[in-house]
């Protein structure tokens, strides 16, 4: 960094963080150089929370015909039955990259799976846009389709797990 801080790199770095949220960047580096060993060097960075809409789960109680029904003896069957992480899953598809998730080649198309298709491997499960270029995702496996996590036009993270194919 300068060895002298002035004003004008205030102002300079307070610049360059109103670029970075004018052009919606997330991060910006830049050195500039005054002379012999003076410089300054400045990396702006936003942090960004990206939330992923998860699939909710609803639980209804069957109906209970007396004092007998207990429920909490439902509920640790119920937690088993629904892995806690569906990135962890073994027919889980993930995304190989940061982008906006799209079921469907163009808006009012079918889309390209429903829950309970069958899929071939190598099949087009969903496109991911990224830098304005759309990459179809292909089936990692045939199988069957067993949950959509994701919907329509959402911002995925790289690894997020998009569908589950078993």
């Amino acid at each position: 960094m300068s060895k002298n801080t002035t004003e004008a790199d205030v102002a300079f770095i307070q610049a360059l963080a109103e670029l970075l949220n004018k052009n919606e960047l997330t991060e910006l580096s830049v050195k500039r150089e005054y002379g012999d060993d003076d410089s300054l060097e400045v990396r702006v960075i936003k942090q960004v929370t990206v939330v992923q809409a998860a699939p909710s789960f609803v639980q209804h109680a069957a109906p209970a015909a007396g004092p007998a029904a207990a429920p909490a003896a439902a509920t640790p069957a119920a937690a088993s039955a629904a892995p806690e992480d569906p990135a962890q899953h073994p027919g889980a598809v993930t995304s190989p990259m940061v982008g906006t998730c799209y079921l469907a080649a163009e808006p009012g198309a079918a889309p390209f799976v429903t829950v309970g298709a069958t899929v071939t491997e190598g099949q087009t499960v969903l496109i991911i846009e990224a830098m304005k270029t759309m990459n179809h995702i292909p089936a990692p496996k045939a199988g069957t389709v067993k949950r959509i996590l994701v919907e329509d036009g959402t911002p995925v993270e790289y690894g997020a797990p998009l569908l589950i194919i078993e």
